[in-house]
């Protein structure tokens, strides 16, 4: 699906509109032009920001000489469209009252209707702000358009503290847990399944991987003053070649959230304990991120907003501001566990009092 021409945003209409006009441009990822184009054009009219493009992402700055700069971050692509009968996370969206359904709606075209909100209204803001603006970030991390900003633009991504407006129903939430895959093998000697005693079946020895994860218990770890709960799962197996084959190997693929305190090493060598005796192979990893509420403007930032911050427990792109020094929290409007769903929505209130929250932190 492509957008036949420019579609014209207007960034002073209300932000739930703002947000349902978003919703309105497809841009699952891989398409984001069309929205990047339609973004470009409406930020390129604000004479107070300095605009930069680089492929489907953009970013916009005030350069006030501010004693203190502040991102806010969001990715424009969606997952793809639902295939189920009945399904209300469509293009374009759909209006229920004050509730918009639409895919994106909740992850996350209503945080970044905020960000052109804010980019459009704040002249004057008491921080200068950074506002970022990518693609890629639903598929795998190599095409990740906040990772190539970073490589092309680094000096226009520094900042003193970064907000990454991800759906958590207007609560902070501070840094995140951390990822990483493996696959867990077992080998074994193939034969013909009616001599089965010749052979070693690979399937059943998987079955002790598969007892010792039922069995272990996920730990809370405390960071910094919040409580990332971990969690370690067989997410994927796989094994056998044919329904008469005793087979010879089998693969567990295992995934394990862990809590910031660790690198992506010490978490490879605590599924290495669970599982030991086995043969082991780490396939992807991805650190976390440690909430860095201690900062200034972290703290003010909380403070706002009025609410105890909570942990993230899924990993995000607050991982990547963490990398290149920048405290980082999530906050934005929509229930996150409605991203991806089939009936994906958001209330507009939500997104009127997350921008609610960000106007005043930002000019006071």
């Amino acid at each position: 699906m492509t957008q036949p021409s420019l579609r014209r945003l207007d960034l002073g209409v209300d932000v739930a509109q703002l947000t349902a006009d978003l919703v309105d441009i497809y841009s699952v990822s891989g398409e984001e032009r069309a929205i990047a184009d339609a973004l470009e054009e409406a930020l390129r009219g604000l004479a107070h920001l300095e605009v930069v493009r680089d492929g489907d992402a953009l970013i916009a700055r005030t350069s006030l000489g501010r004693s203190e700069r502040v991102i806010l971050a969001g990715h424009l692509d969606t997952v793809p469209l639902p295939t189920a009968a009945g399904a209300r996370a469509t293009v374009p969206g759909e209006w229920d009252g004050e509730v918009l359904y639409g895919r994106g709606t909740t992850d996350m075209k209503g945080g970044v209707a905020v960000q052109l909100a804010l980019a459009a209204a704040l002249t004057d803001p008491v921080r200068d702000v950074t506002y970022v603006f990518y693609d890629h970030e639903e598929v795998e991390a190599s095409l990740s358009g906040l990772g190539r900003l970073a490589e092309h633009y680094p000096e226009w991504l520094s900042a003193d503290f970064a907000v990454l407006l991800e759906p958590t129903a207007g609560t902070v939430e501070g840094g995140c847990n951390g990822t990483a895959r493996f696959n867990v093998i077992t080998t074994g000697k193939a034969a013909h399944s009616a001599r089965a005693w010749r052979g070693e079946n690979a399937i059943h020895k998987a079955a002790e991987v598969l007892v010792r994860l039922r069995e272990h218990q996920p730990a809370t770890v405390p960071v910094d003053g919040l409580n990332y709960r971990e969690s370690l799962n067989a997410v994927l197996i796989s094994g056998g070649t044919a329904g008469n084959v005793i087979p010879d190997r089998a693969v567990i693929e295992v995934n394990y959230r862990f809590a910031p305190d660790k690198s992506p090493d010490e978490a490879e060598q605590y599924v290495r304990g669970v599982l030991e005796g086995f043969e082991i192979e780490r396939t992807d990893a991805a650190a976390g991120a440690r909430p860095g509420l201690q900062h200034p403007a972290a703290a003010s930032f909380v403070a706002a907003v009025g609410a105890e911050p909570k942990p993230k427990y899924g990993w995000t792109d607050v991982a990547r501001f963490s990398e290149l020094g920048i405290p980082a929290v999530n906050f934005g409007p929509g229930d996150a566990l409605l991203a991806h769903s089939d009936d994906e929505h958001v209330h507009a209130g939500e997104v009127r009092e997350c921008l609610r929250v960000l106007t005043t932190w930002l000019s006071d």
